[in-house]
């Protein structure tokens, strides 16, 4: 029998500011938890969407030529992929994300929006 996961409570045992690892895999993409506060690098993956999916919290995704998205529990967000993009938060949010397993992470500069 597959393992069961309770994903709140593998987010709360996680003490660090931020915190991103793999829960699962499905076929080619893997399933990413994350729990964080703060902001991440501006950057692109080439080569495959990624899609969010906010657990708790609130979830700011900023792109480098649109409107910051602002995700609240519950609500998800397909990036498409060369989409450049960060993602941040101002309290302590809890995420999934799917994604290919072998994606491409490309830093990019500093955006100048």
């Amino acid at each position: 029998m597959p393992e069961m996961q309770n994903l709140l409570a593998i987010a709360n045992e996680v003490k660090e500011k931020h915190a991103n690892f793999s829960i699962s895999e499905v076929n080619d993409h893997c399933v990413r938890l994350a729990v964080f506060t703060g902001e991440y690098d501006w950057h692109h993956h080439p080569d495959t969407d990624e899609l969010f999916i906010v657990l708790e919290g609130e979830l700011l995704i900023d792109f480098e030529d649109q409107e910051t998205a602002v995700l609240k529990t519950n609500d998800s967000l397909l990036v498409p992929k060369g989409t450049i993009h960060r993602t941040r938060s101002y309290v302590r949010t809890v995420n999934l994300c799917v994604e290919h397993i072998h994606a491409e992470t490309v830093i990019t500069e500093e955006s100048k929006c």
